[in-house]
């Protein structure tokens, strides 16, 4: 059984590492054709140069990048508020922003009542 090679809109990596920004842009949905077509900050324009330049392992604070065909195989340092996050950036991502991979918030972890807890609700069952 071969493994099924992936295609965004009909195009494999390949031919969207081919593609212009503006041509690519095209093939996005709404939302991230108008960010790449309306061009880039300051910072991010850095970003894209050494993305461009071909270096890896890349620190970045641009969580809103659209990630571009040419980033598919980089490694690269998502800023997520205290660290950075490593991600190796996979065919699949392509068309979405690098923010999504690297999440902020950690998840609720609710072990005990706390202070001001009702006598109900302090109650811990000993089974």
């Amino acid at each position: 059984m071969s493994i099924k090679e992936f295609k965004y809109r009909g195009k494999t990596i390949e031919e969207l590492k081919k593609l212009s920004d503006k041509e690519f842009a095209e093939l996005l949905p709404s939302r991230e054709r108008r960010t790449v077509l309306r061009g880039y900050t300051e910072e991010q324009k850095k970003f894209i140069e050494k993305i461009n330049a071909g270096k890896d392992r890349i620190k970045t604070h641009c969580r809103d990048v659209v990630i571009l065909p040419r980033m598919v195989g980089r490694t690269l340092l998502i800023h997520r508020g205290n660290d950075f996050r490593t991600i190796t950036v996979m065919p699949e991502m392509v068309g979405h922003r690098l923010g999504e991979y690297a999440q902020t918030r950690k998840g609720v972890g609710h072990n005990a009542p706390g202070v001001g807890a009702t006598r109900s609700s302090a109650h811990v069952s000993v089974r």
